[in-house]
């Protein structure tokens, strides 16, 4: 369920060095784990030549329904100790031309996403208290795969401003092929030391940052930082039938700030 590949059935060899001792399964971060493998499946799965997403969809599926309402299924009652991702009830999966359909409306949906229709703060304004370890900057790993993982790109979701994150830290070096089977990142050995130095790479959100007036808030500059660095829209202009596409100003909206950035 954590470290899903294409393989079926099959685990992949890393995993076993982490079961051989039983007694020592709840030492290890299996939630911070299961997450940078995610992330590395998402990258390779943004190659040309890559079909299908590898990794715990569970999560990515969860993560979505808590933060964009419009893409929400029906929902459960269950009680405070109960896993979240279990309230959820699986949609009924289309095919042929509705999967199409279905597609082509999700994307028309993010594109015209609006502040308004994101849940920031769907595990409340103090969850970050309960689980320090949310502020934390820096690589996460599992076995060989290392993503980095900036705390401060997500401020909103502990009831603060977004501002300008800092530069994160980066590879030493990556080969990133367009058939994504050859997919590596490197990372200087270093970086394996700053998950256990939770003092220094912890995030300070009063020295960072200020408490939100508005759940969507976000200083100025970050328009214009945030536009350098991401593809505002899904569809291409070009894509269907020809559409008026507003202005990507300041004074215009905010809701292209929306996608891949929570």
């Amino acid at each position: 369920m954590l470290f899903v590949d294409k393989s079926r059935d099959r685990l992949r060899p890393a995993i076993n060095l982490f079961l051989k001792d039983h007694r020592r399964l709840t030492d290890y971060a299996w939630g911070a784990g299961a997450l940078a493998y995610l992330y590395r499946q998402l990258g390779v799965a943004t190659r040309a030549g890559s079909k299908g997403l590898c990794g715990c969809l569970t999560l990515l599926q969860a993560w979505i329904y808590e933060y964009f309402p419009l893409f929400r299924p029906s929902q459960l009652p269950q009680s405070p100790d109960a896993p979240r991702a279990s309230s959820w009830i699986s949609p009924r999966l289309p095919g042929g031309d509705e999967a199409r359909q279905r597609l082509a409306r999700y994307r028309q949906l993010l594109d015209e996403l609006s502040a308004d229709d994101v849940t920031w703060t769907p595990y409340g304004r103090d969850g970050h208290t309960d689980i320090p370890r949310s502020l934390y900057t820096g690589p996460i790993r599992f076995s060989d795969i290392v993503e980095g993982y900036d705390s401060a790109r997500c401020l909103r979701q502990f009831g603060y401003r977004q501002i300008i994150p800092r530069a994160m830290t980066v590879p030493h070096d990556q080969y990133r092929p367009a058939s994504g089977s050859s997919y590596i990142v490197f990372w200087d050995p270093w970086v394996n030391q700053l998950w256990d130095n939770v003092a220094a790479r912890r995030l300070d959100l009063d020295f960072a940052s200020r408490p939100c007036e508005q759940p969507s808030e976000i200083v100025e500059e970050y328009v214009d930082w945030f536009l350098t660095r991401s593809h505002p829209r899904i569809t291409h202009p070009t894509d269907g039938e020809p559409q008026p596409r507003p202005l990507l100003v300041h004074q215009v909206s905010y809701d292209f700030l929306l996608l891949f950035q929570i």
